[in-house]
């Protein structure tokens, strides 16, 4: 407890090392959050669904907070469902079966125009088509006809710029542009009110009923935009922090722990045991880390767990087991180990008891400032195609920005978004990994 207080106490004293921290617990709080609030399997499904589960968002579009940079407003994504609000839902008896009134209200405030207008018509009871009818009335109370046709299954989809005779009614303007503009304006300008999509549905059933699903998809989205497959670049955004925590904090937990016991067990043994270790260290040194890497993930499994596994076997005998061997050797000649031979100690004893506790403080920062490569080794393998085909990550975030062009086509919110994720992160546990290092490290006190 006392040396915990003391560490805190130095660490007070670099106002750099309080904020990483803050940081990083942050980080760490958001992780568990998201865990929770997303299991697993609901991430892996919204990850994988894409435009079946986020049919209702826009395709790679930025975040709504950019509207507060630009000059002219991007319209936002509208989504009126008869479901949630049956209010705007009304019958009327007709023959047999009966007429239902829905009249869609549409809240237009913006400069440009929409990226699309969407219909689902949800029927139950079916047991002959219902009959549609669309007109669309603008602020000024003009009206227009949109469309007629029958209902031919529960589940069925209307887009207006798919439509060829509205096209055509509309003299070959994009509907999205043609419903909104002021008419005759050249270029076209958006008519900012309030506009009504009225829908009547005959339906030749009393039991027959209709809901209706309005989508206005916006040119901006949430917090994060939107990606090609119509995904919240939330839901991977927030999941790729505990990826990338688990994988970084795994990796170098892993191989520090791991290396510092094979090199305390190689210094005390000495002989061929130590030999052995120092040979297979300088043959793991030549070898290319990377390349193999690349072969496991495109020969053998994709996985982050084997990638995670590869990664701990191919860093454990690194440049880093002959530090702690040359800190073993010294910590071996120290009399309270001469004390601890001489009252009968075992070997195993000496080693986990006496010798790893000496060098423990010198672990920790390293272990703190190998978190931030692990976690862009992750994302470096994921943006060569190589990361895991099911996890969400930062990584993966990247590689789809960059196959879809999104730089080109000045998407920039798609890479820059999880590129300064990984930049903060790395920051942070550099800059307290180095803080530490002063704390812990005789050598470099009062720098």
């Amino acid at each position: 407890m006392n040396s915990l207080s003391r560490t805190l106490r130095d660490l007070s004293q670099y106002p750099s090392a309080i904020v990483s921290l803050i940081i990083i617990v942050l980080m760490l709080v958001v992780s568990i959050g998201v865990v929770i609030a997303i299991p697993y399997k609901e991430a892996v499904r919204l990850w994988r669904g894409g435009e079946l589960v986020w049919y209702q968002l826009p395709k790679t579009v930025p975040p709504a907070w950019t509207n507060y940079f630009r000059s002219r407003k991007l319209p936002d994504t509208i989504i009126v469902d008869t479901r949630q609000t049956p209010e705007i839902k009304s019958y009327e008896p007709s023959g047999d079966g009966r007429r239902i009134v829905i009249d869609i209200p549409i809240e237009y405030s913006y400069d440009e125009f929409p990226d699309e207008l969407s219909l689902y018509f949800y029927t139950t009871q079916v047991t002959k088509p219902p009959f549609v009818a669309m007109r669309w009335e603008k602020p000024d109370g003009r009206d227009s006809r949109i469309a007629d046709f029958s209902l031919q299954s529960t589940r069925q989809n209307y887009r207006f710029s798919q439509d060829p005779k509205l096209i055509q009614r509309l003299k070959g303007e994009e509907p999205q542009v043609a419903l909104f503009a002021e008419p005759g304006s050249q270029p076209p300008v958006a008519v900012k009110g309030t506009y009504h999509l009225k829908i009547e549905i005959l339906t030749f059933d009393a039991d027959t009923d209709v809901d209706v699903e309005f989508l206005q998809y916006g040119k901006v989205y949430g917090l994060f935009g939107t990606d090609h497959l119509r995904r919240d670049l939330k839901v991977g955004l927030l999941w790729g922090l505990p990826v990338a925590l688990l994988f970084g904090l795994a990796a170098s937990l892993g191989t520090s722990i791991l290396a510092m016991l094979i090199a305390a067990i190689g210094a005390w043994f000495g002989g061929w045991v130590d030999e052995l270790i120092q040979r297979i260290t300088e043959v793991n040194l030549v070898l290319p880390f990377l390349p193999i890497l690349i072969m496991v993930g495109t020969f053998y499994s994709r996985s982050i767990f084997v990638i995670l596994g590869v990664t701990i076997l191919l860093s454990i005998f690194g440049g880093s087991i002959k530090s702690y061997r040359a800190i073993f050797l010294q910590v071996r000649e120290m009399p309270y180990i001469e004390a601890a031979r001489a009252y009968g100690a075992s070997d195993g004893r000496i080693v986990v008891q006496y010798l790893i506790p000496r060098i423990i403080p010198l672990l920790v920062p390293a272990l703190v400032t190998g978190i931030p490569s692990y976690v862009f080794l992750e994302a470096s393998l994921a943006v060569l195609g190589l990361g895991d085909p099911v996890l969400p990550t930062w990584g993966k975030i990247i590689q789809d920005a960059e196959f879809n062009g999104a730089l080109y086509k000045g998407m920039y919110y798609w890479v820059l978004e999880p590129s300064f994720l990984l930049m903060v992160t790395g920051l942070a546990f550099a800059v307290f990994g180095f803080s530490l290092d002063r704390i812990f490290n005789p050598r470099l006190r009062g720098i």
